[in-house]
């Protein structure tokens, strides 16, 4: 199908890697942008191994197999750069000029063209050639303190904080920001987007309620971690959870007027003080009902509410239905692209491919004639 999203025409290589990696890839290409996956010829131990079909991070583009140790697979992407407005990678600060597909390298052949690098601690400071993961990174920056039980080891976020919200969409930010000034300056430049950088600027509205006194250093003593009765998730009847975010007074006064739950002049709603106690009669109160039965009671209302749905629950959600927030592709249930273009929509444009897959396919359409191809499978550059 024809390529849909306000990305079209625009070209991309992406060197493999995992998380915030492909996650930008994967944006970029539901954009619309044609992406080459550049994978490796020997699986490298990337990743979670499963049917390629599963690896929603990785649709949307087609693989080339290159070996990367091999002189003709090296000059194989330099060509690749040279007709594309951007590439992206996520090695170890150094790797990429040690293969000679660093920045100067690329730009020696494009020199407009955006240079987007993720990584855990950035391209410089005493960590950066350190080995690390999402957990690790967001430690550094105050992320993974904050969040957790007051009287339990800081609870890991899965990787969402580093690795995709701090890792991959800021990339995809930078990388976006840097396309915008090539189109005026010409001249191509490289986005560092470090995992540590990331984290921290997610915790920026946090950082200044720190400073104002606001929010303290204790998890699960302020609005925001559990902390307060009215921000928090409950148990219900059936086992199952809803949530509550009421922080403000007039959203309070709501919940109270439709639960029953009484606290008058919300003196409680106000002080800290009170909060564990308070909390104690929201646990009871969320008992007495089923997570279905609160929803028709609270679902919809101001009272800033919601049910705490799982990965199989979520996509059924009439919510999600009505507004195809998932999507099926290959049998596969899937996040939609986001977010939504009024003019130009964004769409997946292909199921994930096996590493390796659409080779002969991606160099005949960016040029390379069949004896080259021919060539380069014999010197055993690509498979």
């Amino acid at each position: 199908m024809a390529a849909s999203g306000p990305l079209v025409g625009y070209k991309i290589v992406e060197l493999a890697g995992i998380g915030p990696n492909p996650m930008c890839a994967m944006m970029l290409a539901d954009m619309g942008a044609e992406v080459v996956r550049v994978d490796r010829v020997v699986d490298a131990g990337l990743g979670i191994a499963m049917d390629p079909k599963f690896s929603v991070l990785d649709r949307g583009r087609r693989s080339i197999a290159v070996d990367l140790k091999q002189p003709a697979g090296v000059e194989l992407v330099l060509r690749l750069v040279a007709q594309s407005d951007a590439l992206i990678e996520g090695f170890r600060p150094g790797v990429t000029e040690r293969l000679g597909l660093g920045p100067d390298a690329c730009w020696a052949r494009n020199p407009k063209l955006v240079y987007g690098r993720v990584t855990g601690w950035g391209q410089d400071g005493p960590l950066a050639k350190a080995a690390g993961h999402d957990v690790n990174y967001i430690s550094l920056t105050g992320a993974a303190y904050a969040i957790g039980k007051a009287d339990a080891p800081p609870t890991p976020p899965l990787n969402l904080v580093g690795d995709f919200g701090g890792g991959g969409m800021l990339l995809a930010v930078g990388v976006l920001a840097a396309l915008l000034e090539a189109q005026k300056s010409g001249r191509g430049q490289v986005v560092d987007a470090a995992m540590t950088d990331g984290s921290a600027i997610l915790m920026a509205a946090l950082y200044g309620m720190h400073g104002a006194g606001i929010f303290t250093d204790k998890r699960e003593a302020n609005i925001l971690d559990g902390g307060a009765h009215f921000y928090d998730t409950y148990e219900t009847k059936d086992g199952k959870y809803i949530s509550i975010a009421s922080i403000e007074t007039k959203f309070y006064e709501e919940f109270q007027r439709r639960t029953g739950f009484s606290d008058p002049g919300n003196k409680d709603h106000k002080d800290r003080t009170r909060w564990a106690n308070r909390a104690e009669d929201m646990k009871a109160l969320f008992l007495t009902k089923t997570r279905d039965e609160w929803c028709q009671v609270l679902e919809g209302t101001d009272v800033c509410f919601g049910p705490v749905l799982s990965l199989s629950e979520a996509p059924k959600h009439p919510h999600n239905v009505a507004r195809e927030t998932f999507v099926e592709v290959g049998g596969v249930t899937q996040p939609a692209p986001a977010p939504r273009f009024s003019r130009t929509p964004s769409a997946i444009q292909k199921a994930p491919s096996a590493d390796g897959a659409d080779t002969d396919a991606v160099l005949r359409d960016w040029g390379f004639s069949a004896d080259e191809v021919a060539s380069l499978r014999s010197q055993r550059a690509v498979t």
